[in-house]
């Protein structure tokens, strides 16, 4: 007899690819009796930030006493990290059982993400959650996720990338990302150039659907250290803060903010000592996280250039240090060129890897790249020899970055104890 690994089967699944088409997802809930038809949902798809504008919500909701579903990817360290219940990763038991009773209804070809939606769909029905935040995983339109039909509907930003599956230019990947918004709906969103909102005005028009934009109908007004104002659709708080680090995950919290009070016209009342308390509780891993003090060690998983260019000023503005050791690895997928053009010239040193993907853009091919903005580079395959290698080299206030791939820094997570 084969023996059968339920985690084995879902990691075989990646072999898949991927496969923009809600059709054969669909089918699949439908056979699981439509379980993401019994709870209510917010649907949160862009760029960048998506992650940290789920977690923002789901922290204030459970600290108002709702059960809260979230769904995000890609995951760090541990599959689980993807499904969780009032921020707790789903139990391993309940996994397992869930890939078995998903594939026991599985009657064509599906995907690795269209798989662990299903999953996670389920697992949200079975525990009675009181609303699910849902990450959208690629573009938005023709993603697993948006089978829903969501309370509100939020685009964070839009970027150039992932062109071979999304379009060429700015108004294609707009356009697929503006598929999350339904008729008669909600779309919140912190996009600012002309092409993007001239396209999510009139996905919505065509659907008579509302659009409230940050700079526009929500606004944030910075203080000095680390509180912000909001001043949004109907409401107004003051001296807030949120523990992400980075100037941009406060337009991650006013977009969080705005949905909440969007929510509250459904049935989710949420006290304003709640919010505050709720913000100052969130925690997301990988996102410019700092994993040791000495030497000093951050991650992020910046992906695009967008991405990198909100680390670069970060790492400019919110750090000090002598020496800045650079970790760099990056999906083939990925504009690179652009990631280093904006990061490499910061660094004093660049260490090139990559994380142990099948996509992973192999470290030789990196090198020149990385090379023509900066003579200090090294190829190092290994990620995990890479950190030791880096850590070695620095001194008592030098700061190692590892960044290019949220894939990459789920390994460096794992690779800590090179630092003990």
């Amino acid at each position: 007899m084969v023996h059968y690994d339920p985690l084995e089967y879902l990691t075989h699944l990646k072999s898949k690819g991927i496969n923009l088409d809600l059709g054969p997802v669909t089918r699949l809930l439908r056979s699981l009796g439509n379980p993401h038809k019994n709870y209510r949902t917010v649907l949160i798809g862009g760029s960048n930030g998506k992650g940290s504008v789920a977690a923002i919500i789901s922290s204030i909701l459970t600290r108002g006493g709702f059960t809260v579903g979230l769904y995000t990817s890609p995951h760090l360290v541990d599959f689980r990290e993807r499904i969780r219940i009032n921020n707790r990763l789903i139990e391993q038991e309940d996994l397992l059982q869930l890939i078995d009773q998903v594939r026991n209804v599985v009657t064509e070809d599906v995907t690795y993400f269209e798989f662990a939606t299903a999953i996670a769909f389920v697992h949200f029905y079975r525990c009675r959650v009181d609303l699910a935040i849902l990450e959208v995983g690629m573009g938005g339109r023709l993603d697993a996720t948006n089978v829903v039909d969501p309370e509100v509907s939020v685009i964070t930003n839009v970027s150039l990338e992932h062109q071979r599956y999304l379009g060429r230019n700015l108004n294609s990947i707009a356009r697929e990302k503006g598929g999350i918004i339904k008729r008669n709906g909600i779309c919140l969103t912190a996009a600012k150039q002309t092409t993007v909102i001239k396209m999510l005005e009139h996905i919505c028009s065509t659907r008579q659907s509302r659009l409230y934009r940050l700079g526009k109908e929500i606004r944030i007004r910075r203080s000095k250290g680390e509180t912000f104002s909001y001043d949004g659709i109907s409401k107004t708080y003051k001296n807030l803060s949120v523990p992400l680090m980075g100037r941009h995950q406060i337009d991650n919290a006013a977009l969080a903010l705005a949905a909440l009070e969007l929510l509250e016209d459904t049935g989710y009342s949420i006290a304003e000592e709640t919010i505050v308390h709720g913000l100052r509780e969130v925690r997301w891993e990988g996102r410019l996280e700092v994993l040791n003090d000495n030497p000093r060690l951050v991650v992020d998983g910046a992906h695009n250039p967008a991405a990198i260019s909100v680390l670069y000023r970060t790492l400019k503005d919110d750090f000090t240090y002598d020496r800045l050791i650079l970790i760099f690895g990056v999906l083939k997928d990925k504009n690179y060129r652009a990631m280093l053009r904006r990061l490499a010239p910061l660094a004093d040193e660049i260490i090139v890897t990559g994380p142990r993907e099948e996509r992973a853009l192999q470290p030789d091919a990196l090198r020149p790249v990385a090379h023509y903005y900066n003579r200090n580079v090294e190829v190092i395959d290994d990620s995990r020899k890479a950190l030791l290698t880096a850590v070695r080299r620095a001194r008592t206030h030098d700061l190692i970055c590892v960044t290019g791939s949220l894939y990459l820094v789920g390994e460096i997570k794992q690779a800590l104890d090179v630092l003990s």
